[in-house]
C-alpha cells in the first residue's frame, strides 16, 4: 500500500501478529480470522498514532468533498485517512481476500465506493500474481517478481498461485466517478501502466517506487512531465516527510532514486501542479 512508507520492512521479516490498540475502524475489529493472513499489515498500517501521522501529511492534498482514487488500496490506511479529512473515495483493490476485508472495514460509509479491479494502461484482464503468505506484494507485474527473485530484503518470497482479474483504467475512474483531487499509486512494479491510462492530470498523485525497480520510476517521471507536472517530492518509506527541502523537476527526481542505496528499499514520489504543497 501503501505512499510515504517507511523503508518497509523486508518482506521476508514481516511477522503476522494481531491489531490490539490499533486505530483500526470498529468493523474492521471483526477480522480476527483474516488477520492471520495480513495481521502484519493490520498492524504496522493501523497502529496507534499513525492516523494523526497520515493525516498530517494528506492534508495538504486533501479538503473536505474532494474525491480520491486509493489505487491498491491494501488494508485502506489511506482511505481511512482520505475519509477523515472529508474527501470521498474510490479504493481499488484487486485481490478478493483483501477486497473482503475493505468491506468490512468501511462497512456501511457511503463515502468509499470499492472496485475490485487492476488498473493499467487499457481495460481488458491481466493476471494477478500472489503471494500467499504476504499479500502486501500481489503483483500484475512478471518484471516486478524477477527483480526480487534473489535480491536483499526478499528473500523467500514466492509468488505461488494466480487468479485473471479485470482491468480498468484512471480516465474510465474519473469518467464513473468524476475527477479525482490526488490519485495515490502503489501496485508493486505496474506504476508506468497505471499512469499509461491517465490523460488529465489530478492536482496532485504519489507513485510507489522500489529500489529493486528504480526503471519503473524512471519511466513514470516522464510521463509525469508529459501530463504537466513540474514540481516533485518524495517520502522513504512510511516517514511521512519528503526528503527534498523544496520541490525538485523529473530529471533531479530520477537522479535522487538512482543514488539511493539499496537498503532505502521503498518510498513515494508525489507530483503536484501546484508546488506550494510539496513543502
Amino acid at each position: 500500500m501503501a505512499t510515504c512508507r517507511q523503508a518497509r520492512p523486508a518482506p521476508s521479516r514481516q511477522k503476522k501478529e494481531g491489531v490490539r490498540g490499533s486505530s483500526l475502524p470498529r468493523p474492521a475489529r471483526a477480522l480476527t480470522g483474516f488477520a492471520k493472513i495480513v495481521g502484519a499489515s493490520l498492524r504496522t498500517y493501523y497502529a496507534p498514532g499513525r492516523a494523526e501521522l497520515l493525516d498530517g501529511f494528506y492534508r495538504r492534498f486533501l479538503a473536505p468533498g474532494d474525491l480520491a482514487f486509493d489505487i491498491g488500496t491494501h488494508v485502506g490506511d489511506r482511505t481511512a485517512s482520505f475519509r477523515r479529512l472529508g474527501a470521498r473515495v474510490v479504493a481499488v483493490e484487486p485481490q478478493p481476500q483483501l477486497a473482503r476485508a475493505l468491506r468490512l472495514i468501511f462497512h456501511g460509509d457511503p463515502g468509499v465506493t470499492l472496485v475490485p479491479a487492476l488498473v493499467g494502461a487499457e481495460p481488458g484482464e491481466a493476471v494477478l500474481r500472489l503471494n500467499s503468505a504476504n499479500p502486501t506484494v500481489a503483483t500484475a507485474s512478471t518484471d516486478f517478481i524477477a527483480a526480487a527473485h534473489g535480491a536483499g530484503g526478499w528473500e523467500g518470497q514466492r509468488w505461488d498461485a494466480e487468479i485473471a482479474r479485470p482491468v480498468t483504467t484512471l480516465d474510465a475512474l474519473a469518467a464513473e466517478h468524476g475527477e479525482p483531487t490526488f490519485v495515490k499509486i502503489d501496485v508493486e512494479g505496474f506504476e508506468a501502466a497505471v499512469l499509461r491510462g491517465l490523460s488529465r492530470p489530478p492536482r496532485a498523485l504519489s507513485f510507489e517506487f522500489t529500489t529493486i525497480q528504480r526503471r519503473v520510476a524512471a519511466e513514470c517521471l516522464p510521463l509525469l512531465a508529459a501530463l504537466g507536472y513540474r514540481a516533485f517530492n518524495a517520502c522513504l518509506g512510511e516517514t511521512m516527510r519528503f526528503g527534498h527541502a523544496a520541490p525538485i523537476d523529473a530529471d533531479a527526481m530520477r537522479r535522487w532514486i538512482e543514488a539511493l542505496p539499496h537498503a532505502a528499499n521503498s518510498g513515494d514520489v508525489y507530483a503536484c501542479l501546484e508546488a506550494g504543497r510539496l513543502v
